[in-house]
């Protein structure tokens, strides 16, 4: 059985984090001062925030800029002192994990419930609706040769992959398959791309109308991954800017909830 090196694949991210990261911040120059203040973001939110963003600025004349990653690399970023003024997390432990450590102003909020999808190439499950238990088969009759999943040492949607996948008793046979991306947004871009026949990905990014024309991608049910709930927090981030509060209050408006609806992050029952 081919075993993953994980620690391979942690030095591969956090390589291409560091680099996204000082792309970020030092591509604009002057922009430090006239884009305003760095938000650090999921990098399943990256669509759904866009539109935010877009819509923040025409209504406020306020402009905030965008850096996405995987839930763990952000993390370490914040506490290696990266100037982010508002974190947005793809599961609530990563909050809490800064909380506890003195990285942020307050505690925090849910903004919303992740869903994991099973997203595959056209004809590939059958029926698709069955979602792992077609991916079974699949694997089996050798239809499917590469799964895509993000990085489940960092992203919280690549551990809901890997729970689902162990829950489902498939982990041990997907190894000899198994593509790990850097976090969710590397692991869609995989699928986009036809690098691979399958991917566990989160729901925001399945929804994008490129990836609904190049495949097709069954929900999976929260039962489907126990113990990663998905539970989506953001938080404050100490030193942050007036705008970054501002654009912490505008996040849990009903507007942008309803974008976020639209984008795939649910809301909360209860």
């Amino acid at each position: 059985m081919a075993k993953i090196d994980w620690r391979a694949v942690v030095l591969l991210q956090q390589f291409i984090v560091a680099i996204f990261f000082s792309a970020c911040l030092f591509a604009g120059g002057v922009a430090q001062a006239a884009g305003g203040p760095l938000v650090a973001a999921a990098a399943s939110l990256r669509f759904a925030l866009e539109e935010i963003v877009d819509r923040y600025a025409a209504v406020t004349g306020s402009s905030v800029r965008l850096v996405f990653g995987s839930s763990g690399a952000l993390v370490q970023q914040i506490e290696n002192g990266a100037p982010f003024g508002l974190f947005l997390s793809a599961d609530s432990g990563y909050v809490e994990r800064l909380i506890a450590g003195g990285y942020t102003e307050g505690t925090g909020t849910a903004y919303g419930q992740g869903a994991l999808v099973l997203f595959t190439r056209p004809g590939l499950l059958s029926p698709p609706g069955e979602g792992l238990a077609s991916l079974a088969r699949a694997t089996s009759t050798g239809q499917i040769k590469r799964l895509v999943i993000a990085n489940p040492e960092y992203a919280p949607y690549g551990r809901a992959a890997r729970a689902a996948l162990r829950h489902a008793g498939l982990w041990t046979q997907i190894q000899p398959l198994l593509v790990v991306g850097a976090n969710a947004g590397q692991a869609a871009h995989f699928a986009l791309e036809g690098a691979v026949d399958a991917a566990l990905l989160p729901l925001t990014l399945a929804k994008i109308p490129a990836l609904t024309k190049a495949g097709n991608y069954v929900v999976l049910p929260a039962a489907s991954h126990p113990g990663v709930s998905l539970h989506q927090q953001m938080v404050v981030l100490r030193g942050a800017s007036d705008i970054a509060r501002n654009f912490f209050v505008y996040l849990q408006s009903a507007e942008v909830q309803a974008i976020f609806s639209r984008h795939g992050v649910r809301a909360i029952s209860g």
